[in-house]
């Protein structure tokens, strides 16, 4: 089961944003580096990368040659889906 990491927390960015956003991995993921901010998803950067791979994750999208995000819709969606499936 998928849980938001912002349930009892504050709330996150990723709240206030609307489906068309985009939002980065760093805001999408927890990391050792902010272990107070909060994030959407429950796991690591490596994992996240690794559900976009085996296709369990929306793709990204490139806004540039070295920026890359994910439409906050696309996210929120696949989140639902899986707490729907618990």
């Amino acid at each position: 089961m998928i849980q938001s990491n912002t349930q009892g927390a504050a709330p996150s960015i990723f709240d206030a944003l609307p489906d068309s956003a985009f939002i980065r991995e760093a805001q999408l993921v927890q990391s050792p580096k902010r272990p107070d901010s909060p994030a959407p998803l429950p796991f690591s950067a490596p994992t996240l990368w690794r559900k976009v791979k085996a296709g369990t994750f929306p793709k990204p999208h490139r806004l540039s040659e070295r920026v890359t995000a994910w439409k906050v819709g696309d996210v929120r969606a696949w989140i639902n889906q899986h707490t729907a499936d618990a």
